[in-house]
């Protein structure tokens, strides 16, 4: 019989667990450059830290295990890891991205990638039928969110792997906003899952990293060279950080959520805000698929304020909930994607996905509801104008 079954067990016991060498219960630090070699016919496991860390190989095994994949690799920051994904492609190829993603995703593809030759397209992902028109014999991948950042749009992520495979194109799921606590997208058919673990993972601010997992034995050897050859890896301390963190996902986890679904059922019922995006609701259009596919529905909340309630006074008026970018600490901040997290896309683009100006994203922290309920109320009052 396993030791646990649960994966509220598996945070905390999983991957690699203490030290053989001391006994320790957690995984050391191994704050070290290179390893000693004995001779130049034996090659040891360790020889560099670029290329493989004991504390960052613990957070690898880590992330595998929870994500239900046979290998991690983790990297200096989400960005990093969706570069790397990324190198997987040549000149000619075209991958798809969901028509509200990260603004960082749009950006590398459009200011980097574009230059080398590997083109991008945006479809609306929740739309299957349109999907399957936009997989043409070019797309090697299709990479989504779900739900996605900042609309909360939910997409299929079984059927979107299916799709993708039928054309022999790559599904890769970035989970950030759910984590493997909430949501599985290796179990669901997808290839390969990125986190910004600087996000829920790390779960408190103090840490900014990126984490890949993968089945296919073939396609992680290719990660794991690109990896190497690109450098972008994270330092030891930071990966004891994010062990750490990992360690208490569930209990924040929960609170996060419980946070989540009480403000916005108190937003669905405030008269001074024109719409609530969150797939907890019963109300919203992905309620139905991301029940199916994910415990409950996350934690991240956006939402739009009436023609007659500045945003700007909104954000201005805030006591408690901070004006920060990035989101899943245990503080609760809140962010305008338009000139924060999306400013990188152009304006009419994010129009036309949908990302107005007056769209507020909101990231429930762990403190109490009411308090955090409370300071919304006099920051939307305080807001309305005339």
């Amino acid at each position: 019989m396993e030791r646990y079954e649960k994966i509220e067990s598996a945070l905390i016991h999983g991957g690699v667990f203490g030290d053989a060498l001391t006994h320790a219960v957690n995984v050391p630090i191994y704050q070290t450059s290179t390893y000693q070699q004995f001779d130049l016919e034996t090659f040891p496991k360790w020889e560099y830290s670029r290329t493989g860390n004991p504390t960052r190989a613990a957070l690898e095994a880590l992330i595998a295990e929870l994500e239900g994949g046979a290998h991690g690799l983790a990297f200096a920051s989400g960005m990093a890891a969706i570069t790397t994904v990324l190198q997987l492609f040549k000149s000619g190829d075209r991958v798809l991205i969901s028509s509200n993603v990260y603004g960082g995703t749009y950006r590398v593809l459009d200011k980097v990638f574009k230059q080398f030759g590997l083109g991008y397209g945006i479809v609306d992902t929740s739309d299957l039928d349109a999907l399957r028109a936009a997989v043409t014999d070019d797309v090697a991948a299709v990479l989504i969110e779900s739900p996605a950042n900042p609309l909360m749009t939910v997409t299929d992520i079984a059927a979107v792997s299916d799709i993708a495979h039928a054309r022999g194109a790559l599904s890769i799921v970035d989970n950030t906003f759910m984590t493997p606590y909430l949501q599985r997208p290796l179990q669901l058919g997808a290839d390969i899952v990125i986190h910004s673990a600087t996000k829920y993972l790390g779960g408190h601010s103090d840490l900014v990293a990126g984490l890949v997992v993968v089945n296919d034995d073939a396609l992680a050897e290719r990660l794991y060279f690109l990896q190497n050859a690109a450098g972008g890896v994270l330092g030891p301390f930071d990966a004891f950080l994010l062990i750490r963190g990992i360690k208490t996902l569930a209990v924040r986890m929960d609170r996060h959520v419980e946070n989540a679904e009480k403000i916005a059922a108190w937003l669905a019922d405030n008269d001074a805000v024109a719409r609530v995006y969150y797939p907890g609701l019963p109300s919203d259009p992905g309620y139905a698929v991301n029940r199916k596919q994910a415990k409950n529905g996350g934690a991240m909340i956006s939402f739009t304020l009436k023609d007659n309630y500045s945003f700007r006074t909104f954000f201005k008026s805030l006591k408690l909930i901070l004006l920060a970018e990035s989101l899943g600490g245990v503080e609760s901040l809140v962010c305008h994607p338009s000139t924060m997290t999306h400013a990188s896309i152009p304006r009419d683009l994010r129009l036309k996905v949908g990302i107005s100006d007056n769209l507020i994203r909101l990231s429930p922290g762990i403190e109490h509801a009411d308090d955090l309920i409370r300071d919304l109320d006099q920051a939307i009052r305080t807001s309305r104008e005339g």
